[in-house]
């Protein structure tokens, strides 16, 4: 827009560049601070009962106090991207313009590393409102190859986390897992995963365990980080969790690995075990700042 006191009056300038003048003059109005400590609780009781539905949910808060009804619940879970993990009815139906690919690991021996990746999108909170945290973990040894927190739930996010993981491995995985979230069961996410050579993997709607290490990440993120340090905005957030991933990566015993860590499985499989789809060396490059 130019000058209101031009030759063209500000309804005209509005005319000329398709926009509504009610949008001209709207003031965004900052999150209701009532409502974000709502959603913080709504993932305080996911991350400890993923299996929780609406009616739980709403009850659970209702037993701490809070006046909520099942519809805000429900607006909340979706908006944050929060799904309780049991069977629902029509599971095999997805959006328009979706594919659902079939659950490629069930039975499936992973024995060394690049042999599956899996990609999810968690809740963060922060104290003025909340974030949403991309990672790609690669499964054989819990090691996060590439994050990325983002402020909204768009399908790029997970591309850029994709193409990030592709450059730090030096090579691509047979297959990438993932749930059936709009972003994963996208056009642009399957075309993007299968132009590398790798094929894609969807969970079973509601089966929490077709993608337990993502799940035990954000369970570990959120207890030994994010829940602690309470990051009051992005930039905060994002250092705090640079520091955190390398430590995860690098110094973190797994117990489930043998108390050793990512990195140490990474560099001990032998390497006749460690045969990726792509060129370069196996061991990522380390985790750059974000």
């Amino acid at each position: 827009m130019i000058d209101s006191r031009g030759k063209l009056s500000v309804r005209r300038q509005c005319e000329l560049l398709g926009l509504d003048r009610s949008g001209l003059y709207y003031q965004p109005v900052g999150p209701d601070a009532e409502e974000i400590a709502l959603c913080h609780r709504l993932d305080e009781l996911y991350t400890a009962h993923p299996f929780y539905g609406v009616r739980r949910m709403t009850e659970a808060l209702r037993r701490e106090g809070s006046t909520v009804n099942p519809k805000r619940v429900r607006r909340l879970l979706r908006q944050m991207g929060l799904l309780a993990v049991y069977p629902k009815p029509r599971l095999s139906l997805s959006a328009f313009g979706q594919s659902v690919f079939p659950y490629l690991l069930r039975g499936l021996t992973i024995e060394r590393p690049h042999q599956v990746w899996a990609i999810d999108i968690t809740y963060v909170r922060l104290r003025g409102g909340f974030a949403f945290l991309v990672a790609l973990l690669e499964w054989f040894s819990r090691y996060v190859l590439a994050w990325e927190l983002a402020p909204s739930l768009e399908t790029l996010h997970c591309l850029r986390v994709l193409e990030a993981a592709l450059a730090r491995a030096g090579c691509s995985a047979q297959i990438v897992n993932s749930d059936q979230g709009s972003q994963f069961t996208s056009s642009e996410w399957t075309s993007a995963v299968q132009a590398t050579g790798m094929a894609v993997s969807h969970d079973g709607r509601g089966r929490a365990l077709d993608n337990v290490m993502v799940e035990r990440l954000w369970r570990t993120v959120k207890y030994e980080d994010i829940y602690l340090r309470d990051y009051g905005n992005l930039p905060e957030a994002r250092a705090g969790l640079d520091d955190y991933f390398r430590f995860y990566n690098r110094e973190r015993l797994h117990q489930g690995l043998d108390y050793r860590t990512p990195l140490e499985v990474l560099e001990e499989t032998p390497r006749t075990n460690r045969e990726g789809t792509g060129n370069g060396s196996l061991l990522p490059a380390p985790l750059d700042s974000k």
